[in-house]
């Protein structure tokens, strides 16, 4: 990750908002004409033409292309890893699509989770997968995935569901120590790790708690589509695939390897593969239905997984609850999401390139008279960023660096910034449809960004919460203060 802040002094504030603001045009417009479809396609190619708007008024401003092709390179390199990452989530939603392992966790989820618990404890289970893996993405890869399934066959709107899956992923993300940003956010603002867990979890728990209630509420009082008949779905899942409680070892040890801080591109490839060894074993009949054979071989194995692994499937069932749960897109379906990201990097990569990103942030801190301007500044500057730069780490490391000194000249503790950062910038970038974040969890759980944009109640309420401690200095922890919290 590239970490350095391109500074231009001949690029006024309103220069530096030209393409926010066409971008913004531009996008409100395709999503007008195009609706649902504008990630599809158009949206990408818009945030290229907010790019050429960003590079004309830096062209205006004596930047050279050269430098803003240098900075778009360092803007795709840094999305390396979460691309790969991406491949490979797709290569696991198929192969534990045929293996057996979603459908059984559908199939033993139906019969756990009710209706009126069903959003509360989704949850719980992906706050506690979060923790302990520190990772909003593996949550979503795994029990996100399964989480949806159950979802969709109870009847629930998918939106709130994904809105569950995010705030509980985005909770654990926060807290746990394995977190990246938990870790981030802190050595931007020059405190400790443990210091800025303690800390950070005095608006954390509370935002929590309303969004607990709020999920609680909701499960209680929502109208699922029709009756639901679980009797018959499960049939249905058991005439289509082997259930086994067996099958559960893959994830298990998916999750084991991630909280034993294995990279997660490798826990996930280790996942795919044994998912496909699982698929052979366990559900030899689809694997043969995939592959086109009666009778499988060496080679109708392989290209059954590696389909799955690959491409398009689809598993035969006359349960149309079930139809749209059984299909699997596997790494071809993450190349829209891929698409969307590497178009969104060129745009924020141009956007540095010109001083941009620099200019919005220091613009911000001018505002910031008073303790609570500060913090409203800072917030607003990782929302900038979150949308302009479409990277939550950038979103991190530039209000980090531009506001640390302003927080120690009014006398506040490092650890006010690195919480309004993490309060801020991490749990607003999935609530960005050209965001990494927020194209990775759309693409990962099948629901798009303006869908669970309004039930991701956590991410939604964190940077009202830090903002209303600020105006009531509620634990605005002061340099001369000792006390611990």
């Amino acid at each position: 990750m590239d970490t350095k802040i391109n500074r231009n002094k001949e690029l006024s504030i309103g220069e530096a908002l030209i393409p926010v603001a066409a971008l913004i045009v531009m996008l409100g417009f395709n999503v007008y004409v195009y609706g649902d479809e504008a990630l599809s396609g158009s949206n990408q190619f818009v945030l290229l033409l907010g790019a050429a708007v960003a590079a004309i008024v830096g062209f205006f401003n004596k930047v050279t292309f050269s430098k803003m092709m240098e900075e778009v390179a360092e803007n795709i390199k840094s999305t390396v890893g979460a691309i790969l990452i991406l491949l490979m989530v797709g290569a696991l939603a198929g192969t534990w699509l045929v293996s057996g392992i979603i459908p059984s966790m559908i199939y033993y989820g139906l019969q756990i989770l009710s209706p009126a618990i069903f959003l509360p404890a989704t949850l719980i289970i992906c706050s506690i997968i979060s923790i302990a893996t520190g990772s909003s993405w593996t949550t979503s890869a795994t029990v996100g995935i399964a989480l949806i399934g159950v979802g969709g066959a109870l009847g629930f709107d998918l939106g709130m569901v994904a809105g569950a899956v995010i705030s509980g992923a985005y909770f654990g993300d926060k807290l746990s120590p394995m977190s990246d940003t938990t870790n981030l956010a802190p050595a931007m603002a020059g405190t400790d790790l443990f210091t800025h867990i303690r800390y950070m979890a005095l608006t954390t728990i509370p935002t929590y708690i309303i969004t607990l209630i709020l999920f609680i509420v909701l499960g209680l009082s929502v109208d699922i589509h029709g009756d639901v008949n679980i009797a018959k779905l499960l049939t249905d899942i058991e005439a289509s695939f082997t259930i086994s409680p067996w099958l559960f070892a893959v994830p298990i040890i998916v999750i084991g390897l991630i909280i034993k801080k294995t990279e997660p591109l490798i826990a996930l490839l280790i996942g795919t593969l044994l998912a496909g060894v699982f698929a052979v074993i366990f559900q030899p009949h689809i694997i043969n239905q995939i592959a086109g054979v009666q009778t499988m071989s060496v080679q109708s194995a392989y290209k059954g997984v590696m389909d799955a692994i690959t491409g398009d499937i689809t598993i035969a069932t006359e349960n149309k609850t079930l139809a749209s749960l059984f299909t699997s897109g596997g790494m071809q379906k993450m190349l829209g999401t891929i698409w969307l990201i590497l178009c969104a990097m060129v745009f924020g990569g141009i956007m540095d390139a010109i001083g941009a990103l620099s200019r919005i942030s220091q613009a911000l801190l001018k505002l910031a008279h008073t303790t609570f301007g500060l913090f409203a500044a800072t917030v607003g500057s990782c929302l900038a960023l979150n949308i302009t730069a479409s990277d939550q780490y950038l979103a991190i490391v530039v209000p980090g660096k531009m506001f640390a000194k302003a927080y120690k000249d009014k006398g506040l503790a490092p650890e006010n910034l690195s919480r309004t950062l993490e309060d801020a910038g991490t749990v607003s970038s999935v609530l960005i449809p050209w965001n990494t974040c927020g194209a990775y969890h759309a693409g990962t759980l099948g629901v798009s960004t303006f869908e669970y944009l309004p039930y991701a109640f956590f991410n939604i309420i964190s940077p009202f919460m830090t903002l209303l401690f600020a105006a009531f200095n509620i634990k605005i922890r002061q340099l001369v203060t000792e006390a611990k919290i």
